[in-house]
């Protein structure tokens, strides 16, 4: 059998875009996911089981035994069939030789950053944009090979990283970019001329990956850093989180208080005052409103974050 238009995801943000392409565009002949038990051994924030878009639309979903598309399954799947372009939106691996070279146009992702690839390469690009206090983010689709967000760019979009942004808002913006990316791809496909431009005058850098524990906050750093870590991992994320003891509190949202008044009579990390159920903690140049946090626990006054 042959599938046109094939969208590989593993997300929420793969299903709004399968259903972006198959409502405004053209229609989506295959979802290529992970089964759930994959997600067991693989952490995957916002992992959204896609077998519902068959319910939907009646769009067949394979489910991968690996995040890899190195199982028997799947590798069968793609020698016995056929496949012209591959649209990967959330699918946070490298997709082998075997998987690209089936793809008669090729599989195109997205990867951005403040510069231009290969500047930026690796994981958790808006994470880590908004982590180190960037205020652009320049989205590329470019067409996959082996290695990893390598320089072989169809389209770019660039939208801006506001002091108010946390990463889902950031994700909004994304997706708005994405699709017209999408959009502009498609087109050229249909019309038979997806131009690739492989030249670049940048140089490498890599984003390391993150996990969990990369959360944890410092409060000995400044509080534009503490504010920037919050929002950059934020829900869908596991978000940012400091000990109470032995008790982990998890702050979902915060902001900035104020930086004048004199809390010197307090550590940095001490719950100073709390108002309207929000606790103002010092910092090393300030205090930061906790909007949002999870504990067994309420802070109270006196309460020394760490």
């Amino acid at each position: 059998m042959k599938y046109n238009v094939v969208v590989f995801g593993v997300k929420d943000t793969s299903e709004n875009i399968v259903e972006f392409i198959n409502n405004t565009i053209c229609p989506v002949d295959l979802v290529i996911t992970i089964s759930p038990e994959v997600t067991k051994k693989n952490q995957v924030s916002g992992y959204k089981g896609l077998s519902i878009l068959t319910e939907k639309y009646g769009i067949p979903v394979h489910e991968a035994d690996s995040y890899f598309l190195t199982d028997e399954k799947t590798q069968t799947f793609l020698e016995e069939n056929e496949f012209d372009i591959g649209i990967s939106m959330g699918w946070q691996r490298l997709i082998p030789a075997s998987v690209l070279d089936r793809f008669k146009y090729g599989i195109y992702g997205f990867h951005g950053n403040c510069g231009y690839l290969p500047f930026g390469r690796g994981r958790s690009p808006l994470n880590w944009s908004i982590i180190l206090g960037d205020t652009r983010f320049n989205l590329n689709l470019f067409r996959y090979d082996e290695k990893a967000d390598s320089p072989n760019v169809f389209a770019t979009e660039m939208f801006s990283i506001t002091p108010h942004d946390d990463i889902r808002t950031a994700q909004y913006k994304n997706m708005i970019c994405s699709k017209n990316l999408i959009r502009r791809l498609l087109t050229a496909y249909e019309a038979g001329n997806i131009t690739i431009n492989t030249e670049s005058r940048d140089f490498d850098s890599w984003y390391n990956k993150r996990t969990a524990a990369d959360g944890k906050i410092d409060f000995h750093e400044r509080t534009r850093n503490i504010y920037n870590l919050i929002r950059g991992v934020a829900a869908p994320f596991p978000g940012a989180f400091a000990m109470l003891g032995d008790e982990k509190v998890t702050i979902w949202s915060a902001h900035p208080f104020d930086e004048m008044i004199d809390f010197s009579a307090y550590a940095p990390g001490e719950v100073i005052d709390i108002f309207d159920d929000r606790p103002i903690v010092r910092t090393v140049d300030g205090s930061l409103l906790i909007n949002d946090y999870e504990c067994t626990r309420l802070l109270q006054p006196g309460d020394i974050l760490c």
